[in-house]
């Protein structure tokens, strides 16, 4: 069971709509000063939050309730790298559905290139072996938010997969149609380089050609963000258009997380079909801190434990405590700061979703590297995270969620 409620303010919702449970910050967001800011000016940073309280039936399944705070389907934001998700899922479901011996997420996968757009890829020095595979590049989306590494599974799956596969999941509020941090036309984003996967004798095991897609996949609002935008060392004295850039709402974005972590509940048609060893693959390093991670090593003086969590509060360098865990993938970039995830104590059995997306870009110029990242777009982020977790620590729960299987060895 799913059910969406609308709310006007955090801190009036569980006044107004749970009038059976004690508020757990009596001054309600009297102690969340930046939290507040941002709420009471929903318009200014373009916020939009999507919450997800659950409760357990006597069998253990998920009962979920969606809160949903100033959230607009239809309102556009540039979604960073939160696309990479769908997509790291999309390559393990494409990797099932082609059934070939010796194919899996450890073959080496080498990327080639016919046009002057494309670049190969047929080392990957951060892997054991310095090969390229599906499973490593997922390995480094998930962890550090990698862009070559979704760029060669985009570049393997093309434009129609992807957004085929997920309108058919109910996603339909989503386009996926570029590389990442990659200077490629619209016209050469719908180019695919040509794959080859070999065993380590260099034998051939699956060949994919050069492809394109006909469909042209756009906004056809043509969305205009901010009053100008640097290209290069020019300023451009209009806003910057996204009509070919990626797009994907708050809604799907929710979802695609609730899918991989729940899917039994979700009919069968809007599943990600992965086999439960692939599933674990993506909800262990969706989970994983970068330092407990050996190919790739990251130092943990550029990497720390909040890098990509930013509801345990993306500045601050300290460890997490062992007992919490987020599944999650983050985005930055053109001022907008998004988390979608699932949220874990397994000391005290709390878990919830959220997924939020907050634009922080006063002088409205793009490109700039003038965001308010550090004064509003974190601390948004880990006052958010703070807060639910104390509604959730101060509500009782009939049945006790078991979380064991979202326990793993890192």
């Amino acid at each position: 069971m799913r059910i969406l409620v609308s709310f006007a303010l955090l801190a009036l919702l569980f006044s107004a709509c749970q009038p059976t449970e004690k508020a757990p910050f009596k001054d309600g967001l009297e102690d969340f000063p930046i939290l507040k800011e941002v709420l009471e000016n929903k318009e200014k940073y373009q916020v939009q939050i999507l919450y997800t309280r659950i409760e357990r039936n006597e069998h253990g399944n998920p009962l979920m309730t969606d809160y949903a705070f100033n959230l607009d389907d239809e309102k556009y934001f540039y979604p960073a790298s939160t696309v990479k998700l769908p997509v790291a899922i999309l390559a393990l479901e494409w990797l099932e559905e082609q059934n070939i011996p010796g194919l899996d997420e450890n073959t080496i996968m080498l990327t080639d290139s016919i046009h002057p757009s494309q670049v190969p890829a047929l080392v990957d020095n951060s892997a054991i072996d310095s090969l390229p595979s599906i499973g490593q590049y997922i390995k480094k989306i998930l962890l550090v938010s990698d862009n070559d590494a979704y760029n060669r599974l985009y570049e393997l799956l093309g434009q129609d997969y992807i957004n085929q596969k997920l309108a058919d999941k109910g996603m339909n509020h989503t386009i996926i149609n570029h590389r990442l941090s990659f200077a490629a036309s619209p016209e050469e984003n719908r180019m695919f380089n040509p794959i080859r996967f070999v065993d380590k004798s260099g034998n051939l095991i699956h060949e994919i050609p050069s492809r394109q897609t006909e469909v042209i996949y756009s906004n056809a609002e043509k969305p205009v963000i901010g009053r100008a935008y640097y290209s290069g060392d020019s300023l451009i004295e209009h806003g910057m258009e996204f009509t070919f850039k990626n797009k994907f709402a708050i809604s799907d974005l929710h979802g695609v997380v609730q899918r991989i972590i729940f899917p039994m509940a979700f009919p069968d048609a809007e599943r990600f079909n992965l086999s439960e060893d692939h599933r674990n693959l993506i909800l262990k390093y969706m989970s994983m801190l970068p330092k407990e991670s050996d190919y790739p090593s990251y130092p943990q003086s550029e990497y720390w434990d909040s890098y990509s969590k930013f509801y345990k509060d993306g500045m601050n360098k300290a460890p997490i405590p062992s007992n919490f865990r987020l599944f999650n993938k983050t985005g930055e970039a053109y001022g907008h700061l998004l988390d979608a995830s699932y949220y874990v104590d397994f000391e005290t059995g709390v878990e919830f979703f959220v997924t939020a997306v907050i634009y922080v870009n006063a002088d409205e110029t793009l490109n700039d590297d003038a965001y308010e990242y550090d004064e509003i777009g974190f601390p948004f982020f880990a006052e958010l995270g703070e807060y639910l977790y104390g509604l959730e620590l101060a509500r009782e729960k009939m049945i006790p969620a078991d979380l064991k299987e979202f326990e793993f060895s890192y």
